[in-house]
């Protein structure tokens, strides 16, 4: 796995904690989460973006939001007790065979 790759699935999982943390901003009204949120939030894009040179753009935004997508529908079901339902989770397979095929297609 290349160091783009890495950074890829880094930032994704920054993504995760940046989406999760604006819950407990409160609208940004809250410090701690909001400077988590925040720091968060940055270092999602500068990896993204550091992510982008090794990467075609297209391929690495899609991996990123899917990633993005996956984290927050198990913290969500697992974390948070949201219910999902069966065709819901069928289509978040789908979601993570489609990011396991670009990074498969992707030299």
């Amino acid at each position: 796995m290349s160091v783009s790759w890495i950074l890829l699935i880094a930032a994704g999982l920054l993504e995760v904690v940046w989406a999760v943390g604006l819950k407990y901003t409160y609208g940004f009204t809250r410090l701690w989460p909001s400077l988590i949120t925040g720091a968060a939030i940055a270092g999602s894009l500068y990896l993204l973006s550091l992510a982008q040179r090794g990467l075609p753009f297209a391929v690495a935004y899609a991996v990123w939001m899917g990633i993005g997508a996956l984290g927050l529908a198990l913290v969500g079901a697992l974390w948070l007790k949201a219910p999902m339902s069966g065709p819901q989770w069928f289509f978040f397979f789908l979601l993570l065979l489609s990011v396991a095929g670009l990074k498969i297609a992707t030299p």
